[in-house]
């Protein structure tokens, strides 16, 4: 009973071993499909492949479409190998030597048995002599209510009226002053109080 599971888990990893020998294969990691390049640049990848016997590493011009047709591809070498390289640096590609316009990159593996495997990137973008671009934001400009600034307003002049200085009246002579009523009051009396008097004497000689 026991042999059964290992019987499978052998299976299992043979089938393992298999499936990652088929397909394992050459690779380029860097750069990728529409990269802009500048100066040297490392180029990773990788050899490691079953059956390894050499490698080529070359580039070519991609011409204009309406163009393409007027030559044949025209390959360039950037290295060779004869030992293969597992996910690693392949080697440095000196983009400065070449015109700024757009190119592909091959990566041929010669087996053993005379065949080839190629990897391809293209659209690579080499610009030596163009600005990269950047994300700098772009300043927005937000509109603002333009205020008029204030005039001077003259203020009216103050009016001073000029009211003319009290003049005296004249002394009216038919007039009654305080004074003389204040005089006339205490006479009365004294006439009225030196009547009241004299008028009980005559009272009591007359009952005498």
């Amino acid at each position: 009973m026991l042999n059964l599971p290992i019987a499978m888990f052998q299976m299992l990893l043979a089938l393992s071993l298999f499936l990652f020998t088929q397909t394992a294969g050459p690779s380029i990691t860097s750069p990728r499909s529409g990269q802009i390049l500048r100066g040297k640049v490392e180029i990773i990848g990788n050899l490691d492949v079953p059956n390894f016997s050499s490698a080529q590493l070359e580039f070519k011009y991609d011409l204009p479409a309406e163009g393409a047709s007027d030559s044949a591809e025209t390959w360039f070498s950037i290295q060779t190998f004869s030992q293969p390289i597992k996910d690693a640096p392949l080697t440095v590609w000196d983009t400065t030597l070449l015109t700024d316009g757009d190119y592909t990159l091959r990566l041929r593996v010669f087996l053993q048995d005379g065949s080839f495997q190629d990897v391809l990137v293209s659209n690579i973008k080499i610009g030596n002599d163009i600005s990269l671009p950047t994300d700098t934001p772009t300043a927005t400009l937000i509109p603002t209510a333009t205020i008029p600034p204030p005039t001077a307003t003259r203020l009216p002049d103050a009016v001073i009226n000029a009211f003319p200085s009290p003049t005296p009246l004249t002394v009216n002579p038919a007039s009654v002053t305080t004074t003389s009523i204040y005089s006339t009051f205490t006479q009365g009396g004294l006439i009225v109080l030196v009547l009241f008097v004299l008028s009980s004497l005559i009272l009591r000689l007359r009952k005498n």
